[in-house]
């Protein structure tokens, strides 16, 4: 049997949970190193690809990629071929030959999701490919249904910089969200070859959902915190693994019906939840300080239904704000 495929912040965490035997029994079977033909299948049918990079200070970003399905395109079962790039802020925050990046793929109507990690293995102008490291799906858990309903034809208005403290069209996005995505990663400078040998190493990417209202945005003087619950997952503890030994993050948040997109880059604290998160059964609570971000105006040309809740919070009411 291969070794688990986790790194030591993923392992802390499930000894702390008391799993670790049996996700070291566990991870073996479902992180693979290449591509199941259903995790595929789904792929080259997506008209939208979250993705995770680092950018030259080890700041993870989280981003959004979009176009016509079968712009991503399998090569065999370990690499995938991606046409668009994703939208950063800044000339920093590109792709480059060798770095590591996660995926994810969601298809929100169908509450289908799979994730990809890897390194880009080539880059052209309009086109790369990631050679795929860590391919696992995940259950549709907290995921908001969803379905496309319009592809209008929007012009996109230069990103807007965003500080430490939030504009406040960013708080009146983040607190009438109930879906943001979160990337991280297992350290700030990451070989293509350490990738492929250490265990769980890379830039992860992950979908986080809960009731509107569920980020909370705390107003301080000289910046702003978000804090989120954490909900009981899968017990790989890939993301929370990530942030305890690498406590950056990148985080997205997406308007459905307009297109915004907000990134923004966040120092992350692991903390037990307080009673506010104890009827959701949340277990820790995050601390997101923001350092910088950036809001795209109608950056995503389509258009989204009204989400279906998931059954954990079919029954839960929005956080009073």
């Amino acid at each position: 049997m291969r070794p688990a495929p986790f790194h030591s912040g993923e392992e802390a965490l499930q000894l702390e949970a008391g799993v670790r035997d049996k996700m070291a029994a566990v991870g073996p079977r479902v992180i693979r190193d290449r591509m199941l033909p259903q995790h595929i299948e789904l792929f080259e049918k997506l008209p939208t690809l979250f993705v995770g990079v680092l950018d030259a200070q080890g700041q993870p970003w989280a981003s959004m990629v979009h176009g016509v399905p079968g712009f991503i395109e399998a090569l065999g079962d370990h690499s995938l071929r991606i046409t668009g790039k994703p939208l950063f802020g800044a000339p920093r925050f590109g792709l480059q030959p060798g770095s590591a990046v996660g995926l994810l793929g969601l298809e929100p109507h169908t509450r289908r999701r799979n994730r990809a990690n890897g390194a880009i293995e080539q880059l052209l102008t309009d086109t790369w490919v990631v050679r795929i490291h860590q391919s696992f799906g995940n259950c549709p858990k907290y995921i908001h249904a969803r379905e496309i309903v319009g592809r209008p034809e929007r012009a996109p208005s230069k990103p807007r910089r965003e500080g430490t403290k939030l504009s406040l069209k960013a708080r009146q996005l983040i607190e009438a969200s109930d879906t943001f995505f979160i990337a991280s990663a297992s350290g700030g400078q990451l070989a293509e070859q350490e990738l492929g040998e250490s265990a769980g190493a890379g830039v992860d990417i992950s979908h986080r959902g809960g009731p509107v209202g569920f980020v909370r945005v705390v107003q301080g003087t000289s910046e702003d915190l978000l804090l989120v619950p954490d909900y009981p997952g899968n017990l790989m503890f890939n993301t929370l693994g990530n942030l305890l030994v690498w406590p950056r993050a990148g985080l997205l948040f997406v308007d459905w019906q307009t297109g915004d997109l907000l990134q923004l880059a966040a120092s992350a604290t692991l903390r037990e939840a307080t009673d506010a998160w104890s009827s959701l059964d949340a277990q820790r609570q995050l601390e997101l300080r923001i350092s910088e971000g950036w809001f795209h105006p109608a950056a995503i040309p389509l258009n989204w239904s009204p989400p279906k809740a998931p059954p954990q919070f079919s029954s839960q009411p929005s956080r009073e704000r």
